[in-house]
């Protein structure tokens, strides 16, 4: 059942669409008009340049991924080993400890 509102919002669009129609005629819609389509034309363009670089931005990131899991693994892996130590209560070794002073209180 169309009801009322969906009846309005049918002939508003019907009207907007008519006197787009009648704006594009004129000089000045026409100009606007091949504007619109040179400004689409250069973002075609611009879209059509970011997916040729794609391949070479991903192959990047790979690079980039694995030299930082290169250069960060043994760290993560010393401080987790440190945690899993202190958890079942053994001590660290002495390259894990700090060379803190001793407390005074």
């Amino acid at each position: 059942m169309v009801n009322a509102k969906h009846l309005a919002t049918f002939i508003l669009g019907a009207a907007a669409g008519v006197a787009l129609h009648k704006y594009l005629q004129t000089e000045e819609g026409e100009k606007t008009f091949e504007d619109l389509k040179a400004k689409a034309n250069d973002l075609k363009g611009e879209a059509e340049q970011a997916l040729d670089k794609m391949p070479e931005y991903f192959e990047q990131l790979k690079t980039e991924g694995s030299e930082a899991l290169k250069k960060y693994t043994p760290e993560a892996e010393r401080l987790l080993q440190e945690l899993l130590d202190s958890i079942k209560g053994k001590t660290p070794t002495a390259e894990a400890v700090p060379n803190d002073p001793p407390s005074q209180g």
